[in-house]
């Protein structure tokens, strides 16, 4: 395994018995949740194009976590993203130039989301610099020195704080508090005035649980009981057991995948009905995995793109197509959200003049794209793409629920 600056290019692991393993450590040092099948496809530099004589390829960059308490969305999101490069150096790349995708891993940890960038950004002179997992690395990554003097915009982080001010960051997906937003109306519609808030303090998670009983009040909504899921999962079993009976109207968790299926599965122990609710950064193979079919049944769950199992638009169609043509692993909502950002990305590098500007032409111009069903486009004051969003409900005996 080669390695630079200290960071391995590739470190995907598996480690059995995750469900103990989980049982006794904090979440924040978890292992990686799941065996990737295919993954092999993904550690070999990402199929490194020579590229012809004079026609070099766009090389692609990005640290994300892989192996981190974020590894599971990590490594469904670039799964998509490697499946729609994948597909179009197939046809011919870009104007006739390949697409060199290099992914490494940043664990989730500032510091080395800020090393890796500025390893990609310098040394391999990186075209376009794609985003990580959670407001901590994003603001590892812009903070780092080199990316400051580079130039680049920082392009679809999965994070969730605005950076208003930051013109050096261009999210996809809409921010936690639209989809906060939406998850209170879709329960104010359902008559429901009073909820409980499960949350952990991890990077990926800052800014929904911040200003969360700010939200709750402007939504008509009573904020009645709070658990903190800052120590050993152990100990989650008497939190869960006190808020069952506190009777709540629904319950709203602001977690990671892990500290969700641990709180749920210990929590469906004494309510089954009363619903659960999450945000889209929640990989829900790994919910259901850990958690248990039984425990993840009237859970609900925001979502930023459509349902990755429906053929209802093109971009669905394609992404179902493509990932059972290049990738051997399940169809996610993230691995959707990682297949259309980078189909935005290549058709914003289609009509850019150079690739390293692509995104600063894209921006200037605020032209929209159509991505198949999906469009998106820079607003006006916004430095988000989409603002699409949907509610999923994991209903017992049908599955995943549009």
């Amino acid at each position: 395994m080669r390695t630079r600056l200290g960071v391995p290019e590739v470190s995907y692991q598996y480690r059995p018995n995750l469900l103990e393993q989980a049982s006794t450590m904090r979440f924040s040092i978890l292992p990686p949740l799941r065996l990737v099948v295919g993954t092999a496809l993904l550690a070999l530099s990402f199929n490194a194009f020579s590229g012809a004589a004079g026609n070099p390829p766009i090389i692609i960059g990005q640290a994300i976590d892989l192996s981190g308490p974020d590894a599971s969305i990590g490594r469904d999101y670039v799964a998509g993203i490697k499946t729609c490069f994948d597909m179009v150096n197939a046809t011919g790349g870009v104007n006739g130039r390949k697409i060199h995708y290099l992914v490494r891993d940043d664990r989730g940890q500032a510091d080395r989301a800020a090393e890796v960038a500025s390893d990609l950004i310098e040394r391999n002179q990186a075209d376009v610099l794609l985003g990580g997992v959670g407001d901590v690395a994003t603001e590892g990554v812009l903070n780092a020195p080199a990316f400051r003097r580079s130039g680049h915009i920082l392009f679809a982080p999965l994070a969730a704080a605005e950076h208003v001010g930051n013109a050096r960051v261009l999210y996809w997906r809409p921010s936690y508090r639209q989809e906060l937003n939406h998850i209170f109306r879709h329960f104010s519609k359902l008559g429901m005035q009073e909820v409980a808030l499960v949350y952990q303090e991890s990077g990926a998670q800052q800014d929904s649980y911040r200003n969360l009983s700010a939200i709750a009040r402007e939504h008509g909504m009573k904020l009645t009981h709070t658990v903190r899921l800052d120590t050993h999962a152990g100990k989650i079993a008497s939190e869960a057991e006190r808020l069952a009976s506190t009777r709540p109207g629904f319950v709203l968790v602001v977690a990671d995948s892990i500290g969700t299926a641990l709180f749920l599965k210990q929590y469906r122990k004494h309510d089954q009905k009363t619903f659960v609710a999450g945000t889209s950064l929640t990989n829900l193979s790994t919910l259901r995995e850990l958690a248990g079919a039984q425990a993840v049944e009237w859970t609900v769950f925001s979502q930023v793109v459509p349902n990755p199992n429906a053929g209802t638009t093109l971009l669905q169609l394609e992404h179902m197509d493509m990932m059972r043509k290049y990738r051997d692993e399940s169809l996610s909502s993230l691995t959707l959200e990682g297949f259309a950002a980078a189909k935005a990305l290549v058709k914003v590098l289609q009509q850019a003049k150079r690739p390293r500007t692509a995104l600063q032409e894209f921006i200037a111009q605020q032209a929209s794209i159509d991505l198949g069903g999906l469009a998106v486009t820079p607003g006006t004051g916004s430095n988000r793409l989409s603002s699409y969003l949907d509610i999923a409900l994991l209903k017992k005996g049908s599955g995943l629920i549009f």
